[in-house]
């Protein structure tokens, strides 16, 4: 598969709103490697909590940490003592008053678990920064935390939707997370809502009908915020809601380059995005591996 949709979509079956019970989701994501269209997939998304289920299931997992930063070691240690492949770590800072102070209490733990060796030095680990609020894009201490994320070489991780739609983020306040991540030069993943390739509004999978982000958008946005364009320039590629001129402008530009920057998002669905490829032509019908 083309360098911009290879390992594009990690697979987050078992999380809301697909709730994927585990064991099925596990051996769906693995029977999809001698599918067609097979590469677009990444990684199975999946909790700490569940790697004692999954021994010696050979799937590429990135492990959601549930607890703070004094739980990054565990996980990455029981993935090697129960044989899975650990692909890469996602915790969420918590402590909204000190931003900053608890990306720190996560770099510490990093470190100290590739010291011990527990942890490899090359693993992405992604550090998910919370929403400052509706319209309120990034504040002193949300850039304060991803200097951080950024001066360790850690990775970003953006949640673009969600069950509390007040805390979706507009297409400006993710134009502007966007743009501190390429500043920092650093890498991020995208999570929850980015189920279809345009954006559009439609059922958001928990009972609301909300305005959700588009996947070829936000890499659209990536790469042209990339090549110097404006805050209201890259906000409007994320506001686009033609699928038409998204697609026509994805095959003029080297959005392959912009995989570097957005390297994944996770999806409930695999074949939504795939299907939206499809359509909109950007993925040839019959494509194998």
């Amino acid at each position: 598969m083309e360098p911009t949709w290879a390992g594009l979509v990690d697979d987050a079956a078992i999380f809301p709103p697909g709730n994927a019970p585990l064991h099925d989701a596990a051996a769906a994501h693995v029977a999809r490697r001698s599918e067609a269209y097979a590469d677009l997939v990444g990684t199975l998304v999946v909790r700490d909590t569940d790697l004692p289920l999954l021994r010696g299931t050979p799937a590429r997992l990135s492990v959601v940490v549930i607890g703070g930063a004094g739980q990054v070691a565990g996980p990455a240690a029981l993935a090697g003592r129960l044989g899975l492949q650990l692909a890469g770590l996602e915790i969420a800072l918590r402590d909204l008053d000190d931003l900053p102070g608890n990306a720190r209490r996560v770099v510490a733990a990093v470190d100290a678990a590739r010291a011990e060796g527990t942890l490899d030095e090359d693993l992405p680990v992604y550090v998910e920064l919370p929403h400052p609020g509706p319209g309120a894009g990034t504040s002193p201490g949300w850039l304060a935390a991803a200097d951080v994320v950024a001066e360790q070489e850690l990775r970003l991780k953006l949640r673009t939707g969600g069950a509390d739609t007040a805390l979706v983020p507009t297409p400006r306040d993710l134009a502007g997370w966007i743009d501190a991540a390429l500043d920092r030069e650093t890498p991020f993943k995208c999570t929850a809502g980015l189920h279809h390739a345009v954006r559009h509004t439609g059922d958001d999978g928990f009972g609301a009908v909300t305005d959700q982000h588009g996947f070829l958008n936000v890499l659209l946005a990536t790469r042209r915020a990339f090549d110097g364009a404006s805050p209201d320039e890259v906000a409007a590629t994320l506001d686009e809601r033609d699928g038409t001129a998204l697609a026509a402008a994805a095959g003029d530009t080297d959005l392959a380059g912009a995989r570097r920057w957005f390297t994944s998002f996770g999806s409930c669905s695999v074949s939504d995005p795939l299907d939206d490829l499809l359509a909109l032509g950007l993925i040839p019908h019959g494509e194998t591996r």
